[in-house]
């Protein structure tokens, strides 16, 4: 009986009932929509980074993250290529060098970031090689050919096709010095690295430092972000050495993840402030049904109605309107999500100068993540249980008498 006279106090006065509604509609949608686009976007530049050159995990000394010298390297033995190759999750693997160096062409010398890869590992593990801007990528990683960053070889003043001089400090203490041919140039989308990034074979790299059989670090690939915790523990368990850590990509890039997480409070607070404001628009209508029916509710009161029950049906004609608004915002939130999923917002001009300053991609994507859908839901239903708490109250001290005299 409750809930047929709550359906039909829904409706007696539409047009307050559809403004309710819209303004649920309008708050789910539009939550549903930022949430999305926030976390869509976060999920595509994670995979940006991560992808392009650092890899989801990489295993390391444990000394090289505070300290990221040669003396921090280690070799890759049986133990650590078998727990990568029998470990659910990690696609492929590719072991790298880090090091400084000073390179010189002519007159000119530039302190440059030296990174020893191997060419065919690292095409199933990141994307970076696909960044060439002009000449090619080496493909041997014991050859005497080298990529550097385009706007290095601008500053330096030679062309592709030149020989250079790279010098750096080796693994035992010595200098060592060897040229080189450039043979293209990379284009990463940060200035930074395009101004001092050389990428050479691992092979050479150990060659020119000395290093043997050593490398800095080991890039691994898995199959996304969602099961990224599960695939680490799994990998660590593994390797038997002690001196090795296994690091998510939010060990490796805090800056990345620190970006994320401050944009990310910006978003809550302004869905905070949407779901204040349309607190007051329910509490504002259903106080206003409430306080227009005391006459009624006096004579049902006075018949002998259980006070508790009219109660109850205050908060069933609010939660009908929250759940058929949560619905629709649902439904029309979906079809939004899945738009900017298909067509991306891509920004040019400042805004995409701006976004490449903290290393964003400038482009705004969606995702159907179904928590956001959970979340947003249970949110404004929660919130709409909370705005009818007032004018229950009033329903539930309402005296028959006092409100047959209601005017």
């Amino acid at each position: 009986m409750l809930l047929k006279l709550a359906w039909r106090n829904t409706w007696r006065n539409k047009r307050r009932s559809i403004i309710t509604l819209a303004a649920i509609v309008f708050a789910t949608v539009m939550a549903i929509a930022m949430r999305g686009i926030q976390l869509g976007t976060y999920t595509l530049n994670i995979r940006s980074v991560v992808e392009l050159f650092s890899g989801y995990l990489q295993i390391q000394d444990k000394r090289f993250l505070d300290n990221p010298s040669l003396a921090s390297s280690f070799v890759v033995d049986k133990n650590i290529t078998g727990a990568l190759k029998t470990t659910k999750g990690a696609l492929a693997y590719a072991p790298r060098i880090y090091a400084d160096g000073l390179i010189s062409f002519k007159d000119n010398s530039r302190g440059v970031a030296i990174f020893g890869v191997e060419p065919e590992r690292e095409k199933d593990v990141t994307t970076f090689i696909k960044n060439i801007n002009s000449g090619r990528f080496f493909i041997s990683d014991s050859s005497n050919q080298i990529v550097v960053g385009e706007q290095l070889l601008k500053n330096l003043d030679a062309n592709i096709g030149d020989e250079i001089v790279l010098l750096a400090q080796c693994y035992d203490g010595t200098l060592g010095n060897q040229k080189y041919k450039v043979v293209g140039t990379v284009k990463l989308g940060v200035q930074e690295l395009e101004s001092s990034v050389i990428f050479m074979g691992l092979k050479s790299a150990q060659s020119l430092l000395s290093m043997g059989s050593r490398v800095s670090v080991v890039a691994v690939k898995t199959n996304g972000l969602t099961h990224l915790a599960e695939i680490n523990r799994s990998l660590s368990a593994k390797i038997e050495n002690a001196n090795l850590n296994v690091l998510s990509w939010n060990k490796i890039n805090p800056e990345l993840e620190q970006a994320i997480q401050l944009d990310n409070v910006s978003g809550i607070l302004f869905l905070g402030i949407l779901i204040v404001i349309v607190a007051f628009g329910i509490l504002n209508t259903v106080l206003m049904s409430v306080v227009e029916r005391f006459r009624e509710f006096g004579v049902v009161l006075a018949i002998g109605m259980p006070q508790l029950s009219l109660t109850y049906l205050v908060y069933i004609e609010t939660f009908i309107i929250t759940v058929i608004g949560l619905i629709v915002g649902n439904i029309l939130g979906c079809i939004a999500n899945y738009y900017l999923i298909v067509y991306p917002i891509t920004f040019g001009g400042e805004i995409k100068k701006l976004y490449e300053i903290y290393h964003f991609l400038p482009q705004l994507k969606s995702t159907l993540n179904p928590s956001i859908f959970i979340s947003v839901s249970f949110l404004i239903l929660i919130i709409s249980v909370l705005s009818c708490l007032y004018p229950a109250y009033k329903v539930y001290k309402l005296e028959a008498l006092k409100g047959i005299r209601h005017t």
